[in-house]
């Protein structure tokens, strides 16, 4: 909890109601240890939890109301399709596969959220793209030339490309260790906290990897970011 922590205190101090958005909540573990840490000895501030499965939904809701955890609120949806608060001051995903993890970063994007916390998962969009790729950078290439450098390959560039794509909405972006490798393989956490509304420089950066790498991954897709069109040969 202490990478969450410097977040965590930010919008208390600012926000007189801050609303925090667990997006894949599974059991909804991290959402009451946060509300057991920084929410029940406030009187202010909201807890979403996003979960699809009803039954896991329904007994966490029942957890919260036997924990007197009123300012939890459990939402049954996909992360893409979720009833979010109009605006969300820290949106944290553990975990979430695939390209839940880019529907989380999405809605933080779309409802202006103030902080990010990703701990991406599983990947594969971005390895079976890769092998279908005619990337028109060739030095590219051997480095998902076989199916193992393959799904390795993709799952650094699908972070990558995360990390970037946050700091072109302006968000300043840390990637670090969550926890040690004898914990959990999937320990890497993209941290980001707004600062400005764009960032040009890292948008022209992400969409030159883009036409190099040839994907276009989730989130890329859902924020209107594309690759650069080719050039026409002189």
């Amino acid at each position: 909890m202490g990478l969450l922590r410097p977040a965590l205190d930010d919008v208390f101090s600012r926000f007189g109601n801050p609303v925090v958005a667990d997006a894949g909540s599974g059991n909804a573990y991290l959402g009451f240890v946060l509300y057991e840490l920084f929410f029940k000895d406030r009187e202010q501030g909201e807890l979403v939890s996003v979960e699809s499965r009803p039954e896991l939904s329904e007994q966490a809701r029942e957890r919260a109301r036997k924990l007197g955890y009123a300012r939890m609120r459990f939402e049954t949806a996909d992360i893409a399709a979720a009833q979010y608060p109009e605006r969300i001051h820290l949106m944290v995903a553990l975990h979430a596969c695939d390209t839940a993890t880019d529907d989380a970063l999405v809605a933080a994007v779309r409802h202006n959220a103030d902080h990010v916390a990703l701990v991406p998962c599983c990947q594969a969009e971005v390895a079976r793209q890769l092998k279908d790729s005619a990337a028109p950078s060739p030095a590219l290439a051997p480095l998902f030339e076989h199916p193992w450098h393959r799904r390795e390959f993709g799952a650094h560039l699908t972070n990558v490309v995360r990390a970037l794509l946050l700091e072109s909405f302006g968000y300043q972006v840390t990637v670090t260790e969550l926890t040690g490798w004898e914990h959990s393989l999937k320990n890497e956490l993209i941290l980001g906290r707004r600062v400005h509304k764009e960032n040009r420089a890292a948008r022209e950066k992400l969409e030159r990897l883009l036409a190099d790498a040839g994907v276009a991954p989730k989130a890329t897709r859902e924020l209107g970011i594309a690759p650069p069109p080719p050039q026409a040969a002189s």
